[in-house]
């Protein structure tokens, strides 16, 4: 399992299903979309260990374009988490 953050979200990859993964959609999207964060290490697994910790939080962009990726093209084990503060209050007023 691999979790990193960006700014503002959290991305959690089960790196398990990357080893039946024949496409590796997320790291070319993410060198399509945006700046090349994510990559595949030796073994096949999608990685930002190539990145410090400090470039990790530069250099994402939040565009979501990895999750889609393996969702529709991969092994969907990607999930992005956005919280939102204070939605939970917003609908509860909306109710």
């Amino acid at each position: 399992m691999l979790e990193f953050a960006e700014k503002s979200c959290k991305i959690t990859i089960d790196t398990s299903k990357c080893d039946t993964c024949q496409t590796k959609a997320c790291a070319d999207a993410c060198k399509k979309y945006a700046r090349g964060l994510l990559g595949i290490d030796d073994q096949g697994k999608a990685s930002v260990a190539h990145r410090t910790e400090e470039e990790v939080l530069r250099l994402g962009t939040e565009c979501l374009a990895c999750e889609f990726a393996c969702k529709f093209r991969g092994n969907n084990a990607i999930t992005i988490e956005v919280p939102v503060t204070g939605l939970d209050e917003y609908i509860a007023k909306r109710a």
